[in-house]
């Protein structure tokens, strides 16, 4: 079964919303393949470094709130 790349990289997105701090910062517990595919695509900074977290774009954001409420919250009753 083939994997769907892009859906894992909206899914490590949605969860670096979790784990935001600092107003754009989040720990960088991920698969580092996944970040490096989404700082080129321009969602956060460059995570090579000796830093424990990355800082998301403004654009990257604005995704992770988004897929983050798409994928992991109820409807409001």
């Amino acid at each position: 079964m083939p994997i769907d790349i892009d859906k894992i990289d909206d899914t490590i997105l949605a969860l670096l919303q979790l784990m935001l701090h600092d107003g754009d910062r989040a720990w960088k517990g991920f698969d580092w393949d996944a970040l490096d595919r989404l700082y080129k695509n321009g969602l956060i900074d460059n995570p090579a470094n000796k830093a424990k977290s990355v800082v998301l774009t403004e654009e990257g954001l604005q995704r992770s709130k988004w897929l983050f409420q798409a994928l992991f919250t109820r409807p409001e009753s």
